[in-house]
């Protein structure tokens, strides 16, 4: 009697062990394709982080008006015009500070004794300085257009951009003197340029 329910209690642990370790057959299949294609793939769900969820300040969503003044400034023509504006004020104070030092500033080349006057001093100072200022002004809106354009073609932000826009400012202000100028001021303009980014970065 006790070999009989051995065997039963045997057979019946044989019976539902194997059974358990055998998967199912009417269970779908997980495939590898279809995991990533819900992970990464067309199938995955889009959530939008807002940054209160994140863990920092809640932000507001920006407005279109927000939205196309934030475009207009990162233009390049909106760069462009800001180093104009920005080289032309520069570059005049430059020009006078350079003025009030110089002591020939108001001289009559023709007559060098004679005393200049106040105010032909503060208008050569004058004159020097918005000749500065216009060299500053176009020197300015040519280099932030170039790198403007040319960051916008590399798809890049880093040292290059700044090193090719003053080969192009530079050589195109020294090739109206020549070839050999145009050379050299692409040189120049190149490795100050790369100079100022190294000290920047």
């Amino acid at each position: 009697m006790a070999a009989s329910t051995g065997a039963a209690d045997a057979a019946a642990s044989d019976s539902t062990g194997p059974a358990s370790s055998v998967p199912n057959m009417s269970s779908p299949t997980i495939q590898y394709s279809m995991v990533l294609e819900h992970l990464i793939g067309e199938k995955r769900p889009i959530k939008d982080l807002s940054p209160g969820v994140m863990g920092g300040l809640p932000v507001p969503p920006k407005s279109d008006e927000q939205k196309m003044i934030e475009r207009g400034m990162e233009s390049c023509a909106f760069k462009s015009v800001l180093a104009c504006v920005g080289g032309f004020v520069l570059g005049g104070a430059f020009g006078v500070f350079t003025a009030g030092i110089d002591t020939n500033v108001g001289f009559d080349p023709k007559d060098p004794l004679r005393t200049p006057t106040a105010r032909e001093v503060l208008k050569d100072m004058g004159q020097r300085g918005m000749s500065y200022a216009k060299n500053f002004a176009i020197v300015g809106a040519m280099f932030s257009c170039t790198e403007c354009i040319i960051e916008s073609h590399r798809g890049k932000s880093d040292w290059k951009n700044a090193v090719y826009s003053g080969c192009v400012t530079g050589g195109a202000i020294g090739f109206r003197a020549g070839l050999k100028a145009g050379v050299l001021g692409c040189g120049g303009f190149a490795a100050f340029s790369a100079a100022i980014e190294y000290y920047l970065r």
